[in-house]
């Protein structure tokens, strides 16, 4: 059994890969969706990540796709006490924002999609620099008493504010952050590496990284002059015709073919390897994709591999 990890201050214990669930009700329907939740938790997963946004960006779509299909499985598994269930708000088309009014609503509606009475991990999306930080750790705090939320977390926030956040916790005695779901990848380090990381250290926060395999560029399949068959295809792409890609390719198809593993868990390998990381986030359309993912629980790399993969990707 993977031993589990604290969430940084929190009593939530979690499975050292987070299961993205963007892709539920967008590149996977609800049947593979389902397939993919039980391969996870088969494998021992337990920490599933999504949005109340997820996937507004598709026409026709209105956003909260994401939890309908994962409350749809928690009820027919009948498992809610065995997972550790992650959503977000600031997003949604109808729940814009991070004004009280907005984030209570939000997490009401959060609340029926999931068919919960509550979320073990609430984040602000993108943070909102218009709106105090009194006003925003405020809401979290008046949730978290309701019992509707157990912790709470940011995403795409700068330094400044979360300090400004943590500061006013302490000196409230609210609600206080326990994470942080930074934009952090082999080939996307300055969004996290430096202040972020180092308050994140700092103040006891885990990191829980979204984009770990960089719009799918890290699995490997993604090489120059290639075409591949993708909704996220664009992005890696480019990634694949830098130079800084090519080398970190070069990088992880020596290690990988040392240790007999996917190109994408060692990517992983990395990502779990740095101060901070506490699960990455990654998303698999198939069930043949997880296997891959699943890797980085048993791989660790040694210092040297470390240190050739950041080199390269310097």
């Amino acid at each position: 059994m993977t031993s589990l990890r604290t969430l940084g201050s929190s009593d939530l214990e979690v499975f050292p890969l987070c299961l993205g669930g963007n892709v539920f009700g967008w590149t996977a329907d609800e049947e593979t969706s389902f397939a993919v939740l039980d391969a996870y938790t088969a494998a021992g997963g337990n920490f599933i990540d999504t949005a109340d946004s997820y996937s507004a960006w598709i026409e026709g779509h209105k956003g909260g796709e994401s939890e309908t299909v994962i409350g749809k499985w928690v009820k027919s598994r009948g498992n809610r006490d065995r997972v550790v269930i992650a959503t977000k708000v600031s997003q949604h088309p109808e729940f814009q924002g991070l004004s009280a009014a907005n984030i209570k609503a939000a997490a009401d509606a959060s609340l029926r999609r999931l068919d919960t009475d509550h979320i073990d991990l609430y984040y602000t999306h993108f943070d909102k620099p218009e709106v105090p930080v009194e006003e925003i750790i405020g809401a979290l705090d008046e949730l978290v008493r309701a019992g509707k939320v157990r912790h709470i977390a940011a995403s795409n926030i700068s330094p400044e504010r979360l300090r400004a956040s943590l500061d006013f916790s302490d000196r409230e005695g609210l609600a206080r952050y326990v994470a942080l779901q930074p934009h952090y990848n082999l080939v996307s380090r300055d969004t996290y590496e430096g202040p972020l990381q180092d308050l994140a250290a700092k103040e006891g926060l885990s990191s829980v990284p979204y984009f770990s395999l960089a719009a799918g560029f890290l699995t490997g399949k993604y090489r120059p002059g290639t075409k591949v068959d993708s909704a996220r295809a664009g992005r890696a792409q480019e990634y694949a015709e830098s130079e800084r890609g090519q080398k970190v390719l070069a990088a992880l198809d020596e290690i990988a073919a040392a240790h007999d593993a996917p190109v994408a868990t060692v990517a992983l390998a990395w990502l779990a390897a740095q101060p901070t990381i506490t699960a990455p986030i990654a998303s698999a359309r198939t069930v043949d994709q997880l296997p891959a993912l699943l890797g980085v629980v048993d791989l660790k790399l040694t210092e040297e591999e470390v240190a050739s993969l950041t080199e390269a990707s310097a």
